[in-house]
């Protein structure tokens, strides 16, 4: 990875979250929405090392996030 998702998209994973768990009827935002969420939000904003662009890269960088997002543990509330 030449550049990981920059510090706005953090901002636009949490708003998705907060959007999300106002669609199921949550004041809250539970790890889970920021769980489902993360590939789709993050996974277009990275720039692989001299892969350049197309679906081939977008797939190798959300099997990147997906992977984190399977092992990092999510904080316990």
């Amino acid at each position: 990875m030449r550049y990981g998702a920059s510090p706005r998209a953090s901002l636009f994973l949490g708003a998705m979250a907060r959007a999300r768990a106002m669609f199921d009827g949550r004041s809250y935002v539970l790890p889970d929405d920021v769980q489902q969420l993360a590939v789709p939000v993050l996974a277009h904003r990275l720039v692989l090392d001299d892969a350049g662009y197309g679906s081939e890269t977008l797939a190798t960088a959300r099997a990147m996030i997906a992977e984190l997002v399977r092992t990092v543990p999510a904080p316990r509330v």
